[in-house]
């Protein structure tokens, strides 16, 4: 028969090298005496931080913080301060009934299911807990429209656990410093329960929370301003 074909050049089983895939460059993560500084920072400049949502007491606080999913604290406030001036318990609540929150609450983001949100868990804590907010994560995370950051507020708050409720200001922080990257809030919250030192961890969320809705936010940092500038290992810091 004629020639052979020709082959290919490459030998069998070695393929072209393939041009590797840009990595995500890996931030040097914070040693202890960095976490220690920077929250002993933070205490000295704030030493009692206190959560921006008005409340009377925990049931006032629990109704609050269920309002407060996806809206501002400011913006919650506005309503529930006329609200909770006459309905501060569950059984007035529950005399109010659903249709009179929803109109007492329309000014805030889904008012609709949140006022149904209300309504269910004041009757729960009604019938399950005597009128009392539990002291329990498995309890208040029981409740109707009530998640882990809701309980973890509520627990912090009411209580003085030193539970650490994640919100999208702490999350940003937590990963744009490197104090506690996670892809999830629940991983950040983890993060940070593993490093922050045990004396700081009432405040800490507030701490964090506050630095994030006031300096390290989300479109301009204010760098500058910043307490821990020179811990942060935020590449486009502006400092």
């Amino acid at each position: 028969m004629g020639r052979r074909q020709a082959v290919s050049a490459k030998k069998p089983g070695r393929a072209m090298p393939k041009k590797p895939a840009a990595r995500a460059k890996r931030v040097k993560p914070w040693s202890s005496a960095e976490v220690a500084e920077a929250f002993r920072r933070f205490a000295k400049a704030n030493p009692q931080p206190k959560g921006e949502l008005e409340h009377v007491n925990p049931y006032t606080l629990l109704v609050a913080v269920v309002l407060s999913a996806q809206a501002t604290d400011a913006g919650v406030n506005k309503a529930t301060r006329p609200l909770f001036a006459r309905v501060d318990t569950p059984q007035k609540m529950l005399a109010l009934g659903e249709n009179k929150l929803r109109e007492a609450i329309k000014t805030i983001g889904l008012y609709r299911n949140k006022a149904k949100n209300v309504i269910a868990l004041t009757e729960r804590l009604v019938a399950e807990h005597g009128g009392q907010v539990p002291r329990s994560r498995e309890a208040l995370e029981a409740l109707p429209g009530v998640g882990r950051k809701t309980a973890n507020v509520v627990l912090n708050i009411a209580f003085g656990e030193p539970t650490i409720a994640v919100d999208t200001h702490l999350f940003r922080v937590a990963n744009r410093t490197g104090l506690a990257p996670g892809k999830t809030p629940r991983e950040v919250e983890d993060g940070l329960q593993a490093v922050v030192p045990d004396r700081y961890k009432h405040h800490a969320h507030h701490w964090l929370i506050l630095h994030g809705r006031y300096v390290c936010k989300a479109r301009a940092p204010d760098c500058p301003k910043c307490l821990i500038n020179d811990l942060c290992r935020w590449p486009e810091k502006r400092v």
